[in-house]
This record gives structure tokens, C-alpha cells and sequence, in this order.
């Protein structure tokens, strides 16, 4: 199982650093977050043995379920929150995870501000935006990005950049270049696009973080 991790983290890197050098970009500067949401802990340590260090949940129940205990044994993890957060979980989602790429609206603003405070913690934030203007998805709308980002600024979140995730099915260039845009247009460096079908083209248009599930696991469980 370890040799098929291996195999393809390998194949994952090595398409990340074709990419890289299409847009003249260096891999270094591209984090691939391993999705790790309903994979059982042997399928997550087996990726951490081929050299993956950097993970992703998107439920803060799930991830306290299982991530203590492989953290506590074999170290150096980081690990980010991907999914959508509720007010009352945003403390537990502090306490745990590294980065939370899911801030979104006013009142996380200000569950997030008082969680940090109150435990001297302060985790990455990306505000999600909701870029197809789905309304079954969560994220700001591209119009009130500016006031939700003003307000995480006065509250002194250490909002690092933008997430999105495009519409299923269309062409998802034209949505990692808009984010790519915005995050220019509001001095962000961090955009956290591209997911197992669509890695490779997020790279060449900015990403700075990948979100990579199936490919490198493969079909999820449960």
C-alpha cells in the first residue's frame, strides 16, 4: 500500500512540477494538501511514509476523531481545515488545524477572532469565495469580498489569501483566474485552488494550494 502511495505522490509532484515550469513558477512555492476526509488512518499513514506531510478534513468532528493520534506519532503534520466551518466549532477548528480555508461571513469573523484570542492561537485563514455564484455553495459573493475582508482586517485575522471552489462540470480556467485576480487585486498571496481533476491547470494559473483527494487516495470511503 505504501509502494501505491509512493507511486502516486510521485506522479502528483512530478505533474505539479511540469506545470510549474510551463508558467515559469517554482515548485516550491505550490503546498499539495492531501484530502484526507473519510479515508481510514492506514491509508493516511501510508502517504505520510512516502513523504506527505501536509493534510486536509472538512468536518472538525472527523478530523479530532482521527488526527490526534497520528499527529502524536509521527510528528511534523500540517493540517487544514477545507470544508465549511460553523460558528460553534470554529474554537475546536483553532485548537486543531494549522490553516481554515473556509472563513466566509461575518459572524465566523467574529467566532474566529474570539477563539484565537482566547487560546493565542492564530491559524492561516482563506476566505472562501463563492466564484460560480452558486447559490448551493458556501463562500462570500465576489461583490461583498472587499467589506468581508475589511472586517477580518479590523478583527486582525491573519487572512492569508483566497479559496474557491468552481462550478462541476465547466471549464474551471476562467474561475482560478478570476480568484488569481482578486487575490492581486487585495494583496493576497495565498490562492487555494485546484482539486484532483484540475491540479495541473490551477497550478499554471497561480495556485499556491492544491487540494488533491482522489488522486491520491482513490475513491473515497463511506
Amino acid at each position: 500500500m505504501t509502494e501505491n502511495a509512493s507511486s502516486r505522490l510521485a506522479d502528483i509532484r512530478a505533474e505539479i512540477t511540469t506545470a510549474c515550469k510551463i508558467a515559469r513558477r517554482k515548485p516550491e512555492d505550490v503546498t499539495l494538501i492531501a484530502i484526507s476526509k473519510t479515508h481510514p488512518a492506514d491509508a493516511i499513514t501510508s502517504l505520510i511514509e512516502a513523504g506527505q506531510r501536509v493534510f486536509g478534513e472538512n468536518r472538525v468532528q472527523e478530523a479530532q476523531v482521527k488526527w490526534p493520534d497520528l499527529i502524536e506519532r509521527h510528528g511534523d503534520i500540517a493540517l487544514h481545515l477545507v470544508g465549511q466551518l460553523q460558528s460553534n466549532k470554529a474554537e475546536d477548528a483553532v485548537a486543531l488545524f494549522d490553516s481554515i480555508h473556509s472563513l466566509d461571513r461575518s459572524s465566523l469573523v467574529k467566532a474566529l477572532a474570539k477563539a484565537m484570542d482566547k487560546q493565542d492561537k492564530r491559524p492561516d485563514l482563506f476566505v472562501q469565495v463563492n466564484i460560480g455564484s452558486e447559490p448551493q455553495k458556501g463562500g462570500c459573493a465576489i461583490a461583498d469580498l472587499p467589506g468581508l475582508l475589511d472586517e477580518a482586517r479590523r478583527a486582525e485575522l491573519p487572512v492569508i489569501g483566497l479559496m474557491c471552489v468552481p462550478p462541476a462540470d465547466i471549464e474551471p480556467a476562467p474561475f482560478f483566474a478570476l480568484l488569481a485576480k482578486l487575490a492581486d487585486d487585495h494583496d493576497l498571496p495565498g490562492r487555494s485552488m485546484g482539486m484532483s481533476g484540475d491540479y495541473a491547470t490551477a497550478t499554471k494559473l497561480g495556485a499556491t494550494h492544491l487540494r488533491v483527494g482522489s488522486a491520491l487516495f482513490g475513491a473515497r470511503e463511506g
